[in-house]
């Protein structure tokens, strides 16, 4: 069977990168499609595949500046010649899925979740916009709304990455979609004897990921410097300037991590702090699969990783306040976590769940009985 992937972009190793690893282990003959493609930046098993880019990447400063480009990004998918092939994936949370195929070929999509900058986040993301590109962007919104929808109808099947994001696509497309949660990497979270340790009252807590605005990285290092307890920043992005001007002196910023040391500081952690709205989460689940408790805020994908009062708890609000005295609470039940327990609702999200689930829709697919995202 001759396999196209279409992915929005490669130039990291990121949620994304993770599913498209997957999906290369459950198509090892596939091509791959995508804007922008930096070899340097991407796993071993990406590049085994062939990769084949849209003009995009020919731009100048591609690989720096891709986002800027997204206006482009439209009518370079509609260039793409995918002739010839049997099944068309779609890994879309920028421009994907809007590639053109044959009345045979089916169109599954995978996505992780509808452009944020376009729909949900547009507001946030035009107030950390410059001046002009503020301006810029809402030109260019409007007419990628209309393209964004249209393309939506060349899907045949929409798989979304969490039941959040599935009432996104329903939102914003008028589509159905089948869950099925992305693959987490859990066994290299898990403690090299077998035995899980407990990291002492003095231990740091850990907040994650890259850092930009909607993640909201700042909340928490607003907290802890004002509560004095002992916070890691993990990451690195555009925000980090920022954030380190106002933090206090128990925060501390670790910047970006091997997966060594990503590794090293969850198992090492108090607990994880993860006050953004995420379309998934893969950082709570690994944080899990360490033996570690997450503190969340309670919207998004974390409502389908963690398990109030067993593998984590949620604050209701993005606040200062709100996210202390959910660590408060925290402090005064941490003792009834279960590291084991913990592992094992993180394990349920492991990479041959994925695999099985994904590929009993491409079955269904192929076989012409379809999951309920048929039309």
């Amino acid at each position: 069977m001759k396999v196209a992937i279409i992915h929005f972009w490669l130039v990291g190793m990121r949620g994304g990168e993770k599913v498209l690893e997957a999906l290369c282990r459950l198509f090892p003959q596939a091509d791959i499609y995508t804007h922008v493609y930096a070899p340097e930046s991407v796993s071993p098993l990406i590049r085994k595949h062939t990769v084949r880019t849209t003009f995009i990447n020919s731009l100048p400063l591609a690989r720096r500046w891709y986002q800027k480009y997204l206006p482009l990004m439209p009518l370079a998918l509609e260039q793409l010649d995918l002739t010839g092939y049997d099944l068309v994936i779609s890994s879309e949370s920028g421009p994907a899925k809007g590639v053109l195929t044959d009345a045979l070929t089916p169109h599954i999509c995978y996505c992780h979740t509808p452009m944020r900058y376009l729909w949900d986040f547009y507001p946030q993301y035009l107030k950390s916009c410059g001046m002009i590109s503020r301006l810029l962007f809402r030109l260019a919104a409007h007419p990628l709304r209309i393209w964004d929808v249209a393309s939506a109808n060349r899907v045949d099947h929409f798989v979304a990455n969490s039941a959040h994001v599935a009432k996104r696509i329903a939102k914003h497309y008028r589509r159905e979609s089948e869950v099925i949660h992305p693959p987490v990497d859990v066994t290299a979270f898990a403690p090299e004897n077998g035995a899980f340790t407990q990291p002492g009252k003095d231990a740091p807590y850990l907040c994650y990921g890259h850092l930009v605005s909607y993640k909201r990285a700042d909340l928490a290092v607003r907290a802890f410097s004002r509560s004095g307890r002992k916070l890691i920043v993990a990451g690195d992005g555009e925000e980090r300037a920022a954030l380190e001007r106002v933090a206090g002196p128990s925060v501390r910023f670790a910047g970006r991590q091997s997966q060594q040391e990503s590794v090293r500081l969850l198992r090492e952690c108090r607990a994880l702090i993860f006050p953004g709205e995420e379309d998934f989460g893969i950082v709570p689940v690994e944080a899990q699969a360490a033996g570690r408790p997450v503190i969340a805020y309670g919207r998004g994908g974390a409502l389908e990783t963690l398990r109030e009062g067993e593998t984590g708890l949620f604050f209701r609000e993005q606040s200062v306040d709100a996210l202390n005295d959910a660590v408060e609470r925290f402090e005064r039940m941490e003792d009834a976590f279960d590291p084991a327990k913990l592992a094992a609702h993180a394990a349920t999200f492991a990479p041959e769940h994925f695999e099985r689930a994904f590929m009993a829709v491409v079955d269904r697919v192929l076989t012409g009985s379809g999951p309920a995202t048929d039309r």
